[in-house]
């Protein structure tokens, strides 16, 4: 007689995934653009941090200075706002990266307002269409414009600014590595973030410059909830440690690659999806 699997354990979720972790200084002295700050206003009175907001609120906890840009004035202020109470620093900056003018100049006025530019985080993204026969040329278009374009326009704006050891993380998805979300336009232009990526970290090399790229996969955030709720079946997905990510997580990922701890790491991928992508 075959034996029954042994029931999924679940870890509990360490304090650096709960976000209650007490900054260590990593990013001491770092003056740090996250672009794509703001989290999406949700109803729920428990609703959990977006990815931005996490990333902006630890590297701030770190000892960074944040610049926290949003489309969103008031998500991006209410980032703001998170951080100072915690005793951290920033400035506020609205800009809609769908705009080629606004992403060309977001890295010089972030510069301006903290003084200098130590390193950059992209978290935007867009999701439309639905299938292929659902897909038209106009939201693949936009999709790429803010998913790919603006990324791209950032990073090349920002390069020249960066001093050495300065870093670039692009927050890409599950969905570059793997099909699934039957969103033809978001999964090509989360693919085409790796390529970016990989070249961003070829020229930045030369001046000293490290550019990384954090993988997330499914993570509890208001976005992927209401992900969740227009298509059930994602939140069944059976991930190998047995939940759903948090925003907090991708933010470790984030700020180890920015800090000196990741000091030799450059052009790399760094999955943070529960073991989903690699032994799910």
């Amino acid at each position: 007689m075959a034996s029954e699997a042994p029931e999924r354990q679940v870890a509990p979720l360490a304090p650096e995934a709960r976000g209650t972790a007490p900054g260590r200084g990593r990013l001491a002295g770092r003056r740090l653009l996250v672009v794509g700050a703001g989290t999406r206003p949700s109803a729920e009175a428990d609703a959990p941090p977006g990815n931005g907001r996490a990333i902006a609120c630890l590297c701030a906890r770190e000892g960074a200075a944040v610049a926290c840009a949003d489309r969103d004035e008031a998500a991006a202020r209410e980032t703001l706002g998170l951080l100072e109470a915690d005793g951290g620093r920033g400035a506020l900056l609205v800009a809609d990266v769908a705009d080629a003018a606004a992403c060309e100049a977001l890295a010089g006025r972030a510069a301006g307002a903290l003084g200098g530019l130590d390193g950059l985080v992209l978290n935007v993204g867009i999701a439309e269409g639905m299938g292929l026969a659902g897909t038209d040329a106009g939201a693949w278009d936009r999709t790429f414009a803010v998913n790919l374009r603006a990324h791209f326009l950032v990073a090349r704006a920002a390069l020249p600014l960066l001093p050495p050891g300065s870093a670039i993380v692009f927050i890409g998805s599950i969905a570059g590595l793997r099909p699934g979300s039957r969103l033809p336009a978001y999964d090509a232009s989360k693919a085409g973030l790796a390529g970016l990526c990989r070249h961003v970290a070829f020229e930045g090399a030369r001046r000293g410059v490290r550019a990384n790229l954090v993988v997330p996969g499914l993570i509890d955030t208001p976005l992927g909830r209401l992900a969740s709720a227009g298509r059930p079946g994602r939140a069944r997905t059976p991930v190998p440690l047995g939940r759903q990510g948090t925003a907090w997580e991708v933010a470790y990922a984030t700020a180890f690659l920015l800090s000196g701890e990741a000091g030799y790491v450059t052009g790399q991928a760094l999955v943070v999806d529960g073991g989903l992508a690699a032994v799910g």
